[in-house]
């Protein structure tokens, strides 16, 4: 990417919904759990580029509500997996000065799981570079409804009073308040984005990559960014 004054126009906030992990172990005729495996690779080296580039929030879309309807099996790799890997990965982190934060229905995992999620969660709480954020047995809706549960319930309880509900008020009772996402990723080329994050994704450029994610790298990221870059962002103004 070249330093122009163009390429310094980062967006602040990059989601990813990370696709096609199972296609491409189909692809190389290897088990899917492979595929997986791959695919943490590529996270890596996303959020390393996203370092690099002072992104501030990086949002991976890790495990969606929906995810739920695959096989025990597959489900059981994927918990071992995500567990191996923050355990892996979470002193990485720290040296890299990231913060961590993880957000969705963390009530499906595990008493270890659940643990070393709330560990790596409190070790990199003070850190003060990017935020990376990982959305884990997430959903949209289920965001949008536990934030109407909450409202309902401190109205009930007279702590809030209707006139006092309005979009940001609101906002501030979902996963991640009213952090908007600037551009948003998928790989493998579906075109769709599969109940993530509907709130924050209101305004966001949208870019979408035939590439599998065990594949997509860093010159992939640059590609989706130069794309945003010649976007013009009116935000519903002409």
């Amino acid at each position: 990417m070249e330093q122009t004054e163009q390429s310094m126009m980062i967006p602040k906030h990059i989601a990813i919904i990370m696709d096609g992990n199972g296609r491409w172990a189909k692809a190389h005729g290897v088990p899917r759990l492979e595929g997986h495996r791959q695919g943490v690779k590529a996270v890596r080296n996303t959020v390393r580029r996203c370092v690099e580039l002072e992104v501030e929030t990086l949002t991976l879309f890790a495990f969606s509500t929906e995810n739920n309807k695959r096989t025990e099996e597959e489900i059981g790799w994927l918990f071992k997996l995500f567990l191996a890997t923050l355990k892996l990965e979470i002193n990485k982190l720290n040296k890299a000065n990231i913060r961590l934060e993880v957000i969705g229905d963390l009530s499906v995992f595990d008493d270890r799981l659940q643990k070393a999620i709330a560990d790596g969660v409190s070790l990199l709480a003070s850190n003060t570079g990017m935020k990376l954020v990982i959305a884990a047995n997430y959903g949209g809706h289920w965001d949008i409804t536990q934030a109407v549960k909450q409202i309902a319930h401190s109205h009930a309880k007279g702590g809030v009073g209707l006139d006092e509900i309005n979009e940001q008020f609101f906002a501030k009772h979902l996963s991640l308040g009213s952090d908007s996402v600037d551009l948003l990723i998928r790989s493998s080329g579906e075109q769709r984005i599969s109940n993530f994050m509907l709130w924050q994704l209101a305004y966001s450029e949208l870019y979408f990559t035939d590439t599998l994610w065990p594949d997509f790298d860093a010159s992939g990221l640059d590609r989706a960014i130069d794309s945003y870059q010649k976007r013009d962002r009116r935000f519903g103004s002409r």
